[in-house]
């Protein structure tokens, strides 16, 4: 029920700035790969939607049981590539998500763009006080995801919830480390509020969320290098010892009395991990087989699990059902064939050629800053992809996109006066 309304809000935000925008044309013109990829994600669900004749769909790869069910029933229709042409057009339609957030963000003032860190910031604070809550024993009752019951907040998947929780990480260090010389007290609230979220992830039960946990740390430290060190700089050589000495020492403290308290349930589900009864790794087999079967056309995006079912051995027959492949890159390449591996190899091309630019000090502080920090973002979302599936949920969507127009530094070409060396907000 939740898509209803996402996708609802999505159209009328779109109305909305079309009729009352004051730059409704300018942002599709903004971002360069950016516009081009999203357009290229679209098309491929659209024209997987288009009839064949019979002919040139029995010929597809993958098609050999339809094939016999038509010549058994004495005649076949035609039929789009997509096998589930339902779930197709129902993926087509959740990018109405990313598009409008590319629209709205594309058109944000400098100002404006600055402004979207504390509105993510603040609606992790919002997921993870859910998720604390989920794990005080408070049953939230979501009627619009079908969660799994666990730690999880306002996500119907614990992975998802716990790599929000790791971007929230990022967010929080640029934040408090990220401002000028008055912006002081943001620094051992910030520290607070990573402690908070680590602490968040352990709780979760999420296996990924470590990794994108840990990574999330390296890459925040990365990029409030420079500002942490001149912030420190300021206190003699034996206190700045102390202030890392006591932050590293506080670290460690709490994810010690994590553990002993047996609080830290995504580290107890990694220790106890099984490979054998792990749908993951047993899945693998037949999903790397599915890709080769209906490589280079693929099956159609959305239709995962009913073109699993056909090629589901009876070992893997379980009362639940496999939803996704849970490595979204083995996914995208099944799903849309060649045309997904070239765009899906296109993206990321892009991605590593924006963040090496990213990383030159060519650009204004600010505008660096927030480029660093969409880099690492798409980072924590391309390594939960490769045991889940986070960019198919609404509001990853919607990060992702922000994040890839942080880096490609959309909002530097309009707005106001460029922030100063080494301000974010």
């Amino acid at each position: 029920m939740g898509q209803v309304v996402v996708r609802a809000a999505a159209w009328a935000s779109l109305v909305a700035v079309i009729l009352f925008g004051t730059r409704p044309i300018q942002p599709l013109v903004r971002g360069r790969a950016i516009p081009v990829l999203l357009v290229v994600a679209i098309a491929i669900p659209l024209v997987q939607l288009v009839p064949l004749p019979p002919s040139v769909w029995q010929a597809l790869p993958g098609r050999a049981a339809f094939v016999a069910a038509d010549a058994f029933v004495g005649g076949a229709p035609w039929r789009p590539i997509a096998i589930v042409p339902s779930a197709t057009l129902n993926a087509a339609s959740s990018l109405i998500v990313p598009f409008v957030v590319f629209v709205l963000a594309a058109g944000l003032s400098r100002k404006e763009d600055q402004a979207l860190v504390v509105v993510l910031l603040g609606t992790v604070g919002i997921m993870m006080l859910s998720g604390l809550l989920q794990f005080s024993g408070v049953a939230l009752l979501n009627p619009f995801v079908n969660g799994e019951g666990a730690v999880d907040g306002l996500f119907a998947n614990r992975n998802h919830f716990a790599l929000f929780m790791a971007i929230g990480c990022l967010l929080s260090l640029v934040w408090g480390f990220g401002g000028g010389t008055k912006s002081n007290w943001r620094v051992p609230v910030a520290a607070g509020l990573v402690m908070l979220l680590i602490l968040t992830i352990l709780a979760s039960g999420s296996r990924g969320g470590i990794v994108v946990g840990v990574v999330a740390m390296g890459a925040g430290a990365a990029l409030i290098a420079g500002d942490a060190r001149a912030k420190l700089a300021r206190f003699p050589r034996r206190i700045r010892l102390a202030i890392l000495g006591g932050l590293g020492l506080a670290m460690a403290a709490i994810l010690l009395l994590s553990v002993f308290a047996n609080r830290a349930v995504s580290i107890d589900r990694a220790l106890s991990l099984d490979l054998s009864q792990d749908m993951r790794s047993r899945s693998l087999g037949v999903v790397t087989g599915m890709v080769r079967d209906y490589f280079p056309v693929g099956s159609g995006l959305g239709g995962f699990d009913p073109v699993f079912r056909l090629h589901e051995p009876f070992r893997l027959l379980k009362p639940t059902y496999f939803n996704h492949a849970h490595n979204d890159f083995m996914e995208i390449v099944l799903d849309a064939g060649l045309a997904g591996l070239l765009a899906l190899l296109a993206a990321i091309a892009w991605w590593g050629w924006a963040s090496v630019k990213a990383w030159r000090r060519d650009r204004p502080g600010g505008v660096r800053t927030r480029a660093r920090l969409g880099s690492f973002v798409l980072l924590l979302v391309f390594i939960a992809s490769i045991a889940d599936y986070p960019a198919r949920t609404p509001l990853i969507m919607a990060v992702v996109m922000i994040a890839a127009l942080w880096l490609a530094g959309v909002s530097t070409e309009h707005g106001d006066a460029l922030p100063e060396e080494g301000q974010l907000l």
